[in-house]
């Protein structure tokens, strides 16, 4: 029982790699100036176009309703994302070596890094939405552009569509992994 718990928890921490190579969160834009559609794509560190153009064509979109234009490189949280999932993959191993009693911490720890980004997230496109140039050439009165955190919200003639992306669903898989492991290892100890 004891290996089992360990591989799980070892698999909890090392599927978090994968998150560096799927975005965690997309944000799709149904727009009639691009019928194609304009995407935003999250990713642990870096923010992109979900094709090659699309960052700068919704900022020229952003700049008529007055939004700041987004500057990957001006995000804090994409420069410190890595260090902290490579601390939940480094902090899981040792768990899954060492001492097995953390289990439940370290997925209380990422439960809670998870809740404070979907807030951050919530936060940053409050700001986004709401501080606005006021010399904006689109002005709509008692209008603001803050795209969901989940779901889909019409902004203007624009539907805005906001869901978790493949990143997410990893980070959630090992959560399950953890939490599997931890079940595991607690039942063994109880038939002691």
């Amino acid at each position: 029982m004891k290996s089992k718990s360990k591989y799980l928890m070892m698999g909890a921490s090392l599927i978090l790699l994968l998150v560096f190579l799927f975005p965690i969160w997309n944000i799709d834009l149904d727009a009639p100036q691009y019928p194609e559609g304009i995407g935003l794509r999250i990713w642990a560190n870096k923010m992109t176009g979900a094709k090659e153009f699309d960052l700068k064509n919704l900022n020229g979109l952003n700049h008529y309703i007055g939004m700041k234009p987004i500057e990957p490189d001006t995000i804090q949280e994409l420069k410190y994302m890595p260090f902290i999932i490579a601390f939940f993959i480094g902090s899981g191993l040792l768990v899954s070596f060492l001492n097995r009693k953390f289990i439940v911490v370290w997925i209380a720890l990422l439960l809670i890094i998870m809740s404070v980004g979907l807030y951050d997230f919530y936060m940053w496109g409050y700001d986004y939405g709401h501080n606005l140039n006021p010399n904006a050439p689109i002005k709509v009165p008692g209008m603001t552009y803050q795209p969901p955190v989940i779901g889909t919200r019409k902004l203007l003639n624009i539907t805005a569509t906001s869901l978790p992306g493949i990143g997410s669903f990893i980070i959630f898989l090992s959560a399950s992994l953890a939490t599997v492991s931890f079940i595991i290892d607690k039942r063994g100890i109880e038939k002691k």
